[in-house]
Order: C-alpha cells, then sequence, then structure tokens
C-alpha cells in the first residue's frame, strides 16, 4: 500500500471506528491496514491510534496528522476534477467582458473563432468602459487594459499597450512637430472623453521625468475612434493608446509624436476569479484567448515602432 492509500486508510479508520472496516472499504485485509498504520507512525516516529479490542482513539499526534491527511487528500481530489473537467468538452454560457473599443476591434473576433472551434458552448460578452466586479455580475473572464488594484483575482499578462501622441504629416507639414510636450500648448489639440481631466496630458518619459500639460483643445470628443479620425484627417494632435490608432500608423497616415517622452506602458491581462477547480469552458477560453491576443498585441506593437514614428518626416 503506498502513502496516500495509507493516509485514506488512516482517515477511512478514524470515521468508521475500526481498522477492519476501512480495509474493507478500500479493498484490503485487516493485516494490510494494520501494517500500513505502522508504516506510518514509523516513518512519523509518532503514534496516532490508540487501539483496544474494541475501539481506536487518536492520539494528540494523530488529531495533528489527520487534519494534514484531510487537506491533502481534498487537495489531490480537487486536482483530479480539475483534470478530468479540462479533458471534457467545454459546454454551458460562458460570462466576458472587455472595454468597448479593444471589445469591438480584437475581443469580439476572437470570441467568433473560439464558438466556432467549441460548439457546445455558448457566450455573452459585455462590452463597456467600466470595471465589473467578476463575482457579483456573474462574470467569468475579462479582459482589462490597465494595472489590477484587486489581488484576488488571477491575471495573466497577454502584452502591453502605449499612450501616444499622434498626428497626420499634412498637419506636421503645416503646423511643425512638437519637440517637448510643453509644445503641445500652442497646436491644435483634440481630447476624448470630453471631461476636463483629459484635457490634462502627462508624461513620464525618460527626458521629461514627470511632465503635466494643460490644454485648451480646439476639439473635445466622447470616442476614441473619432479622435483619431479628426487627427488623420490633419485636423490636429490626439493623443490614444496605440491599438486605437494601430491602422492608421500603419499606413502612415498618422505619426507618433514625442516617444521619448511616454508614460510606461500599460499592462493587458485576462482576469478570472481564482475558482477551484476552473470550468472546462473558462479553461478552453484563456487557452484560445492568451495565446490570440498576444499575438494581437505584438502586432500593435509593431504597427507603432520606429518605422512610422516622428523620424519619418522631415
Amino acid at each position: 500500500m503506498d502513502r496516500l492509500d495509507a493516509m485514506q486508510g488512516f482517515v477511512l479508520a478514524v470515521e468508521e471506528g475500526s481498522l477492519a472496516a476501512a480495509g474493507r472499504r478500500l479493498g484490503h485485509s485487516p493485516a494490510a491496514m494494520t501494517r500500513a498504520l505502522e508504516s506510518l507512525e514509523q516513518r512519523l516516529g509518532a503514534r496516532l491510534l490508540q487501539r483496544t479490542t474494541r475501539a481506536l482513539s487518536l492520539t494528540r499526534a494523530g488529531e495533528r496528522y489527520l487534519a494534514a491527511c484531510r487537506r491533502v487528500l481534498a487537495e489531490l481530489a480537487a486536482a483530479e476534477r480539475a483534470s478530468a473537467e479540462a479533458e471534457a468538452e467545454p459546454r454551458g454560457l460562458l460570462t466576458l467582458t472587455s472595454p468597448a473599443t479593444f471589445g469591438r476591434l480584437h475581443v469580439r473576433p476572437l470570441v467568433d473563432g473560439f464558438l466556432a472551434a467549441n460548439p457546445g458552448l455558448r457566450i455573452r460578452l459585455l462590452l463597456l468602459d467600466r470595471v465589473f466586479n467578476l463575482l457579483e455580475e456573474g462574470i467569468e473572464a475579462a479582459v482589462r487594459i490597465g494595472q489590477l488594484p484587486d489581488s484576488s483575482l488571477t491575471a495573466v499578462r497577454v502584452g502591453d499597450l502605449r499612450r501616444l501622441v499622434v498626428a497626420s504629416p499634412a498637419y506636421l507639414a503645416r503646423a511643425g512637430r512638437p519637440r517637448r510636450p510643453q509644445d503641445l500648448r500652442r497646436h491644435r489639440c483634440i481630447v476624448f472623453s470630453g471631461s476636463a481631466a483629459d484635457e490634462v496630458w502627462t508624461f513620464a518619459g525618460a527626458k521629461s521625468g514627470r511632465a503635466r500639460v494643460r490644454l485648451q483643445p480646439r476639439l473635445n470628443l466622447n470616442d476614441a475612434q473619432s479622435a483619431v479620425a479628426s487627427a488623420a484627417e490633419g485636423h490636429g494632435i490626439t493623443r490614444v493608446l496605440s491599438y486605437q490608432a494601430e491602422r492608421e500608423l500603419r499606413d502612415g497616415r498618422l505619426l507618433r509624436l514625442l516617444k521619448d517622452f511616454e508614460p510606461p506602458p500599460i499592462p493587458v491581462q485576462i482576469v478570472t476569479l481564482p475558482a477551484r477547480p476552473a470550468p472546462a469552458r473558462l479553461l478552453a477560453f484563456t487557452a484560445f484567448a492568451v495565446p490570440a491576443l498576444r499575438a494581437i498585441l505584438k502586432g500593435v506593437e509593431e504597427a507603432v515602432g520606429a518605422k512610422r514614428d516622428e523620424q519619418a518626416v522631415g
């Protein structure tokens, strides 16, 4: 009998009140159960049970070891259930959430592919720019952009985004290029979200330390894609997350400015509740989504690289 069998036999002996009864549950003889118990006691160097012809009673060492055995056996059972669940075909309803624009551009197409590969699944995808409480809202996974304040969640980092200042070549040819953040005050700037707080841009690059520039924007919008479109058409300078201007940066309609003054990259993570065991549908989604989003964000990083920065214009 191996050690795990012996531990299970010890627990059953306590619960059943005898080694013989535990042996019947496990399919072992009374002699085998006695040898297993003696082997445990010899390994531990302590007596676990006081045995008489009529009853068993735990010693103090036995009480401590019983609690440890129950914990180990429960964790083993949970691991086995998780493995079996992971091998099962994913089924049921999976509820996900993502920031709205990132979700429309990247998460929704990814979900389409995931559903095509998993016909037994249904998905509810919430594309909203607010942070949900996963437990209260019944959400199993969330794509989040930014630092994760709640350490109780399980997070897998899939990449980073940058906060970029961008403008079109036509605008820069007409108005000149800002060389430092303070130069933005004399430019036509486009901000989005519509609040006064977004009229202050913060920079934290190697050359600026930390600088805050208060703008007087010519245009204040509540939508990032509208700000990108306006900037690409030559109407001014805007600041967006790199994925929001990926296409325009890739084809040269927008150029990256003030690269040396950019704040640190912003993490993108898939977060889940620390459920044990996780359902098969969630395990399947993270296995599918993590490499897919890493490839997407690598492409975004390539799109905003040096080939399309401010050095590309004279």
